[in-house]
């Protein structure tokens, strides 16, 4: 059955709409990406809302399927087109079993807290939202606490990938994808956060170079954004004095 060209909408702001495209690129998906620009609301407008009527990204149109959910998006990618690695999600139930625990895992633990906390220290003024110390503070218990059993259960096994694995599989995409996003911290923060976790910082580093180029292309722009937030920084650092909009510079992110 002919299925046409598969449509990606994705932010590349947006962690889970990374790990779909970088998945996308390095297994050569054809695809077509459609930007959908959450710091200008695209992701609320009616034509969206067809496509996805959680209007959240990323979401996929291929034949009569429209998909919403990262994870979900990875797991028909690495079933439904010919020639994906079997290492990105395995033929062998158990082992899919094992993924879908960590993917679970990730949902409620170390994405709760580190896009709550990038939100509310640096990120949330592009998203409409004020920066909230107070949901910061809570974030960061449970970021800590994600990266804990991130070094200590996850990545305690044998192979350089979560679960002992010697390959990566999508749950590595996924999540690296998610820790990526510290980037736009202050280097301080962020070495605060990461450096206690030496496996953890390893394992970036390892799926980063299993997925380029396509890693570091994807991500230009989150490092575009880092540069920004630096200059900021640097500037209040000079002044004494915050920005007069505090969405500048963030809209073209």
């Amino acid at each position: 059955m002919m299925m046409g060209k598969m449509k990606v909408y994705a932010d590349r702001m947006s962690q889970p709409s990374r790990a779909v495209l970088i998945f996308c690129r390095f297994n050569r998906i054809d695809f077509e990406e459609i930007k959908v620009d959450i710091s200008k609301r695209h992701h609320l407008s009616p034509q969206f809302k067809e496509v996805n009527p959680l209007q959240k990204v990323p979401a996929i149109v291929h034949g009569s399927l429209n998909l919403s959910e990262s994870h979900a998006i990875l797991v028909y990618l690495a079933s439904a087109f010919p020639g994906i690695a079997d290492h990105w999600y395995p033929s062998d139930l158990f082992t899919r079993a094992k993924i879908h625990s960590v993917m679970d895992w990730h949902h409620s633990n170390l994405r709760h807290g580190a896009v709550n906390y990038v939100i509310n220290t640096v990120l949330g003024p592009a998203t409409g939202h004020p920066l909230n110390p107070k949901a910061a503070a809570e974030a960061d218990k449970i970021l800590s606490s994600s990266l804990s059993k991130l070094e200590s259960i996850w990545l305690n096994g044998d192979g350089r990938f979560l679960l002992g694995f010697s390959q990566p599989s999508i749950a590595d995409l996924s999540m690296v994808c998610e820790l990526m996003q510290l980037e736009v911290l202050d280097e301080k923060d962020r070495s605060r956060i990461l450096s206690p976790y030496q496996k953890v910082l390893r394992w970036i580093e390892d799926t980063r170079t299993a997925t380029n180029p396509h890693f570091e292309e994807v991500h230009n722009i989150l490092y575009r954004a880092k540069k920004k937030f630096e200059q900021q920084r640097s500037r209040i650092a000079e002044t004494g004095t915050e920005p007069r909009n505090k969405m500048e510079g963030h809209s073209k992110m």
